[in-house]
Parts: structure tokens; sequence; C-alpha cells
């Protein structure tokens, strides 16, 4: 399988989401990321389930759901019944991690945890088997346009072998500075999904960026 594209709607223009949408339906893209930030967990706050229900009717890919939120356990069924198909919540804001991603299996989504720059993949190993995603942050949550930090490579290293080792069935998800110098090395180094945002939708090309990020 080659590695999927995931654009991520935080870099789309608000005043006319449902125009960003339609192109990323209309492009090679695989999934639609969507950013869920609280003011809590991270210095920012982003969009809810108003606006990733309307973009749910008009979106033609996977909802890709990424929380960057406390206490996540009390919104897992409203975000299933809001349309995400991926829920991927914060591996640093659970305190029951198994107990959380086993709920999302169980509400028929698919089950991610996302670790931050300065959590270690070590402490996944045994979550492993209860999971389907693991994305790894190369940049510090809550803003887009950030630039990649270039420790994650090794990181990302470390967590393939685990995954290949064991032979699960976990994709490795990056999000932060992707862009298309970078994407090559990313997929080369172990990645399954590219999260890209200011690199589709601040480029001259959106649809042809995307297509080059699938193309490596």
């Amino acid at each position: 399988m080659g590695h999927l594209v995931s654009p991520s709607l935080l870099s789309a223009d608000f005043s006319n989401l449902a125009k960003d949408v339609q192109l990323v339906n209309r492009s090679s893209a695989d999934w639609i990321h969507c950013d869920i930030m609280d003011g809590i967990f991270v210095p920012n706050i982003s969009i809810g389930f108003p606006v990733v229900s309307a973009v749910k009717k008009i979106a033609r890919k996977p909802l890709d759901v990424h929380l960057m939120i406390v206490d996540p356990d009390r919104y897992l069924s409203r975000w299933k019944e809001t349309g995400a198909d991926i829920l991927t919540v914060q591996y640093e804001a659970c305190t029951h991690l198994h107990r959380t991603v086993t709920e999302i299996r169980n509400l028929g989504m698919k089950a991610g945890v996302a670790i931050n720059p300065h959590t270690p993949v070590s402490l996944l190993k045994n979550s492993l088997a209860y999971i389907d995603m693991v994305l790894i942050m190369t940049v510090n949550p809550g803003f887009g346009g950030q630039s990649f930090i270039m420790e994650s490579y090794n990181k990302i290293a470390e967590l393939r072998k685990m995954i290949d080792s064991g032979k699960y069935k976990v994709l490795i998800e990056v999000d932060g500075g992707v862009d298309t110098k970078n994407a090559r090395r990313l997929v080369e180094t172990g990645v399954n999904v590219l999260v890209a945002g200011n690199t589709v939708f601040n480029s001259k090309d959106p649809v042809g960026t995307i297509r080059k990020l699938k193309r490596l």
C-alpha cells in the first residue's frame, strides 16, 4: 500500500470552508484532517462539533479527527455522531489510554494515539495491539505553519521498528511542517500518512501539491 495524504483544514479558508473541502474531494487526497483544540490542552481554540458536522455533509473522504483536548472520553460518542471515521486522542491527555482507545473502536471508529514532540515512542509499546494509528507530532501542537522538528525522524524510525517487529497493523501518521521537500524522506523512514496544512492550502495549486505529495 502506498502512503496516504490527509490535508489539514486548520490551514483552510474558514470564510469559505466548503470550497476547500470540495477542493480536497476533487484531489487525490485520501482523508480530511480536522484539528480540534480546546484552548486548555493546547494554547489555541479551533473548531468543534458544528463545523465538523457541516464538513461531513459535503466531504467525500473519511474524516481524520485529531482531538487536542483534555478529558477526551467525555466526547467520544459525540465525535462518532458528528462523523469522525478516524479518531485520534493525545497520549498525554488520557489517564486510562486502553479504555479510551477500546471505546473508540467499540463505537465503530479507527483509534489513533498522538504523541507530542517530547513524548518518547517507547511509551506506546504496550498500546500497539489495541490501536490503528500513531500520530507523531513533528511540531508542538496548537498552531499551523511551524518548522519541522528534525529529531522526529529518529522517533519515526524507532516506532517503525516497534510496529514491524511486533507485526502490528498500525499506521504511522505525521503532522507538522510536512512539505514537498521532506515528504519523501518521511515516507522512506516509515510514515504511512502525511498530514499537510500550509503546504497544501497556501500553495498556488493545492490540488497539484496534493498530487506531488502522493506521487513521491
